[in-house]
């Protein structure tokens, strides 16, 4: 598994990259010199904790994030009672290429772009050849308002590509991660749900 995830990092580095990267490189660990931010939603001392686990490449978790999140946000998320981690999970090398988009317009802009990717899921993934898709992932980006230069420069990060990559599989075994969407409510994994069962156990963990 591992061999296979570095695999895909490097061929995110080399195809969008131009092919800058070498395997040494991609055997490197990454994780000591390239700091992965975690994105989160919600204050910091929210009394229940939510880590979802999805991939940009799942119509799945497509469905969660148009018809699921936006109640877990107004009812949880927003009144201070969770704090909502996403972390990305990367089965395939286009799931890694819409993290790097995402990401490379920081935190203030990433659940902003990440909503895009999930909204033209159905048009980037079947854009046409690996060249195609990437193309359609940085107009996402320019939607979202990063320049040209800074885009470029964010996926052609060969070290950042691979330390997330590590980062990833350390969490997903961590957690017993082999499906999107997966969450994990304060130390607990569970499969995908439906709003009223996360609202069961939300409010079972609340107490209320």
């Amino acid at each position: 598994m591992k061999q296979r995830l570095m695999t895909i990092a490097l061929s995110t580095a080399m195809l969008i990259g131009g092919g800058a990267a070498t395997a040494q490189e991609a055997d490197a660990d990454t994780t000591d010199t390239v700091e992965i931010q975690e994105m989160v939603l919600g204050a910091e001392d929210a009394p229940v904790e939510v880590i979802e686990y999805a991939s940009y490449t799942c119509p799945h978790c497509a469905t969660f994030h148009e018809t699921v999140l936006p109640d877990l946000k107004r009812d949880y998320i927003d009144t201070g009672k969770v704090k909502f981690t996403y972390r990305e999970v990367y089965f395939d090398r286009y799931s890694l290429w819409g993290s790097l988009v995402a990401r490379c317009g920081g935190e203030e802009k990433f659940f902003g772009i990440t909503d895009i990717i999930y909204d033209q899921q159905s048009d980037w993934v079947r854009a046409g050849s690996e060249a195609d898709i990437a193309e359609a992932l940085r107009k996402i980006g320019r939607i979202a308002g990063i320049e040209n230069d800074k885009l470029e420069s964010c996926l052609s990060d060969g070290d950042t590509a691979r330390a997330l990559v590590e980062w990833y599989q350390a969490n997903a075994e961590e957690h017993e991660i082999t499906s999107t969407p997966s969450f994990v409510i304060d130390g607990k994994t569970y499969s995908n749900m439906s709003y009223p069962d996360f609202k069961e156990i939300l409010d079972e963990r609340l107490g209320s």
